[in-house]
């Protein structure tokens, strides 16, 4: 069982990937934000879509939903807490859920917090992950329908995953996370190493997605809230994870 993706851009920043089985030819669009550009990509790498796996509900994340289904017959699978907001899906899936693309295996990760039905995709077979909105590249998304506690307890999960693991997220925030990042963990040098290299990435117009889990681990904030360095810089020494991530996560929604 092998996998293989493609990433690209749609709207303004949201990431679009592709993955497909190279055992039955089964192809996947993480979300659909937009139809033009997953077409576009399915043209290029010359796949047929079979499926549309579905994050969470929001409009830049299903507004393709429809027209691709339409289009190609593919199954929709989507969360079964925002089934309202997925008319088209054909399986609505919980935590716990496994979901196939051919002969692709993904666990489906309950992930509140963004939204209160937010799910993830985990296929351990090829390593990757499909984090939508919960986990960014060296970010987390905002808490719209969850609390810290949500958010805090969903990033957990994915922490927990094995390190080779690769994270597909549904927004290229990088450099924005990064330059947020060296400002709450200043002296952390295997970010200061990571930012240098998004900042090039970015100068020459290179996606910064996929990262893999272990970089994320070892560089991104929001994941560190339970070390002592990141709650003496939200001045919360001594106190509980959920409280530096909820200080963590106020601080960036203005930074």
């Amino acid at each position: 069982m092998t996998a293989e993706f493609h990433v690209f851009t749609c709207l303004s920043d949201n990431i679009g990937v592709l993955m497909r089985d190279t055992t039955t030819g089964a192809c996947a669009s993480i979300d659909a934000p937009e139809e033009g550009p997953i077409l576009a990509a399915l043209e290029e790498t010359g796949w047929q879509l079979t499926d549309i796996l579905v994050t969470h509900k929001h409009l830049d994340h299903v507004a393709g939903v429809a027209p691709l289904k339409e289009r190609f017959g593919a199954r929709v699978v989507a969360p079964a807490r925002e089934a309202e907001f997925v008319p088209q899906a054909d399986l609505l899936v919980n935590e716990g859920d496994r979901v196939m693309v051919g002969t692709l295996a993904s666990d489906v990760i309950f992930t509140p917090g963004h939204t209160a039905g937010h799910i993830v995709f985990h296929f351990d077979g090829a390593k990757a992950l499909f984090a939508g909105d919960t986990l960014f590249a060296l970010g987390c998304g905002r808490l719209l329908e969850g609390t810290p506690a949500d958010m805090w307890h969903s990033l957990q999960k994915l922490a927990a995953l094995p390190d080779d693991t690769l994270v597909f997220c549904g927004h290229e925030y990088t450099l924005s996370n990064a330059r947020f990042a060296l400002a709450a963990d200043p002296d952390n040098q295997a970010l200061k190493l990571r930012a240098a290299v998004v900042e090039g990435q970015r100068a020459d117009g290179q996606l910064t997605i996929p990262s893999r889990l272990q970089d994320e681990k070892a560089t991104n904030p929001f994941l560190r809230a339970d070390r002592p360095e990141l709650a003496r810089s939200v001045k919360l020494d001594g106190r509980d994870p959920v409280a530096v991530f909820a200080a963590l996560r106020e601080w960036k929604n203005s930074f």
